[in-house]
């Protein structure tokens, strides 16, 4: 889409496209519903392989707890060539339908098709045989998540310049999200139970069929409701060294990358202990599905307040704030024992800070792309949210590794109706202890982050640059934002 058609969207003339940046009421929802549900998509997916595949991989089939810790790193390993890769191609993609959102519809399909294998270890191989076919359709489930998660943020400096509108979209991403999230927590075990007919085997190979269709068209319907309308001022060409270098000289973003580690590492390894924690020490496998469900949807209804927040706060503020109430749901959970009350009570505290947390941390994530092209010129959008989501997936395979190592050291037994006190132990760290220091050293990493004070005058000048370099292009005919 060319920068004339970018200035008829925003400058039409009618009266109702005097919101937000001169764009009409009905293409702002239209665009948010359609970013949004790509994280409902995804969610369908990944929550159930965060939730449930460490579970299913010991328990369902069969495999050793360190051999799986194993796999995790390999796959992370590869994965962070990978991630470079594709947002270093995002990057240098340029289609009529822009550089991030074609990539919703080549990844689409691919990753339904893993995701649905990545459930079906066949019962007849032999251990070896089974630990391979792991590995290989777990690299190719990385990959295809690489390909289609990447341009969810990517896309996001692309959508709009306007700093609320940007929160906004972010909130409404994470709403659909914890959607996502919340059919999979409540309904996901139900249903592997009820289309297994006993066997959870065939019961999870069934459900992960349903949802990978289900993905597959709600990411065909975000392709078709989205548009690429802001086009930065790019003063160099990009390559991948010159991406790096801009990462490396971006002192914002190297904060907020350091602190994906904590952030993500404390809640894969809480979402991946979930169902040992609430089945082996508290005795109630009923009381996980409650727990899960709040954990999903409360953060819905955290999500609707963030805009408003962000309007009157500074997101690193927001931050601090939704962690520090999520740090104070755990405690709570810690301290109640046995109480089921006193459980629910905390996971519905440690689920509105979550929610809030995670809406704000999506929004943050795109400002570090704007103060990367206004220090070096250099447009990083691919490269950084590639780098980013890399970074999410280290701190998804150490939280995996360290999982499955706890387990293993603690003695778990899969299937066993009695565990160890080892065991429980062991479980007790990766659901509570772990997650709450996680989070603590998430809320330090965050006081350093500076981005906030100096972002209105960052914004300004990119605008003052991108004007200057409109005004030097030849005149277009007026286009709207239909393709």
């Amino acid at each position: 889409m060319t920068n004339s058609k970018q200035k008829a969207v925003q400058n039409p003339a009618t009266p109702a496209a005097a919101f937000t940046g001169g764009l009409t009421r009905g293409f702002l929802w239209r665009q948010r519903i359609g970013y949004g549900a790509a994280d409902f998509a995804c969610n369908l997916i990944w929550q159930m392989i965060s939730l449930y595949l460490l579970y299913y991989y010991t328990d369902v089939a069969h495999l050793n707890g360190g051999a799986i810790a194993l796999m995790f790193v390999v796959c992370r390993v590869i994965d962070g060539i990978t991630d470079l890769l594709i947002g270093w191609a995002i990057d240098r993609t340029h289609t009529r339908w822009g550089k991030s959102r074609p990539w919703f519809l080549w990844g689409t399909i691919p990753f339904a098709i893993f995701a649905y294998l990545a459930f079906s270890v066949p019962e007849s191989m032999d251990t070896g045989a089974k630990l391979i076919y792991c590995y290989v359709t777990y690299i190719g489930l990385s990959f295809m998540y690489t390909v289609v998660n990447i341009p969810m943020a990517s896309i996001l400096p692309a959508l709009t310049e306007d700093a609320d509108e940007r929160t906004t979209l972010a909130s409404v991403r994470q709403v659909f999200a914890f959607i996502g999230s919340t059919v999979v927590s409540v309904f996901g075990l139900r249903l592997v139970d009820l289309l297994g007919g006993g066997n959870e085997g065939q019961g999870f190979r069934w459900v992960m069929l349903i949802f990978g269709i289900i993905g597959t068209l709600v990411f065909f319907f975000t392709f078709f409701n989205v548009r690429e309308i802001n086009h930065p001022a790019v003063e160099k060409k990009t390559g991948l060294k010159d991406a790096l270098h801009s990462l490396v000289h971006n002192g914002p973003w190297l904060i907020f990358a350091l602190n994906i580690l904590m952030m993500f590492g404390g809640l894969f390894i809480q979402n991946g202990a979930l169902v040992y924690y609430y089945t082996a020490v508290i005795g109630s496998r009923d009381l996980s599905i409650t727990v899960a469900s709040i954990m999903s949807i409360v953060p819905v209804f955290a999500n609707v307040l963030v805009p408003f927040f962000a309007r009157k706060i500074k997101k690193r503020t927001l931050f601090e704030l939704s962690a520090g109430i999520q740090v104070l749901g755990l405690l709570i959970i810690w301290a109640s024992g046995l109480n089921t009350a006193g459980i629910c009570t905390g996971a519905f505290i440690s689920a509105f800070g979550s929610g809030v947390k995670t809406a704000i941390y999506f929004s943050m994530q795109a400002d570090p792309v704007d103060y990367g092209l206004w220090k070096t010129g250099v447009d990083t959008a691919g490269t950084l949210s590639a780098v980013n989501g890399f970074l999410g997936k280290v701190a998804m395979a150490a939280a995996g590794g360290i999982s499955g190592l706890l387990i293993d050291w603690g003695g778990y037994v899969g299937g066993a109706q009695v565990q160890t006190s080892g065991a429980l132990e062991a479980i007790r760290w990766m659901y509570l202890y772990l997650p709450l220091i996680l989070n603590l050293l998430s809320m330090v990493i965050m006081m350093f982050y500076k981005l906030d004070d100096i972002y209105p005058q960052i914004r300004r000048e990119l605008d003052e640059r991108k004007q200057g370099l409109q005004q030097k292009e030849p005149a277009a005919p007026a286009a709207g934002i239909q393709e």
